[in-house]
């Protein structure tokens, strides 16, 4: 499909990451429709199922499964009002996650075009780990990257060396 050619920056480091931490043996839930992303890992020999879009917030029965060994949310849990019922309710031994980091020269996203497509909350990695602590995971390895865009300004300049993004893989110890 790409052959290692991705159109973000972010796809790539992603892909990196979690193929040194889970293997294509795995069954894998990933949270959230199918995407660009989520047809990335298929192409790379992983078993990736897709939820169907339905409101995290209040159904969390997606999760509450013993079919998949890991689940990945990347760019998901910004979106949720209470990303902890979520992650509280995952049956999953293990989780790959990422999160966009808080800048301190950008506001929150927000897209005005679509209002399901906005973030609640925008995490220091500090809040994301006590999250992932207090529903029950143990923080096994984590990364933050860049994600530099091609524009002229003093943020595109501040987006070359501040980190955005923020991976994880944890294990449930509950």
């Amino acid at each position: 499909m790409y052959e290692g050619n991705y159109p973000k920056k972010r796809y790539r480091h992603t892909l990196q990451f979690l193929k040194n931490v889970v293997s294509t043996e795995d069954r894998i839930l990933d949270l959230g429709i199918e995407n660009p992303f989520s047809e990335i890992l298929k192409a790379n020999g992983y078993r990736v199922t897709n939820t169907q879009g339905e409101d995290l917030d209040l159904d969390t029965s997606a999760v509450q499964t013993d079919a998949f060994d890991v689940v990945t949310a990347f760019e998901i849990f910004e979106h949720l009002v209470s990303p902890f019922n979520v992650l509280q309710e995952i049956k999953a031994r293990k989780l790959v996650a990422s999160v966009p980091l808080k800048l301190w020269f950008a506001s929150a996203y927000r897209s005005k075009e679509d209002e399901r497509d906005r973030h609640y909350h925008e995490f220091e990695d500090w809040q994301f780990d006590w999250l992932l602590e207090k529903a029950g995971w143990k923080i096994k390895k984590r990364e933050k990257f860049t994600n530099p865009v091609k524009k002229v300004g003093i943020r595109p300049i501040l987006r070359r060396i501040t980190p955005r993004y923020y991976l994880v893989y944890a294990e449930k110890i509950k």
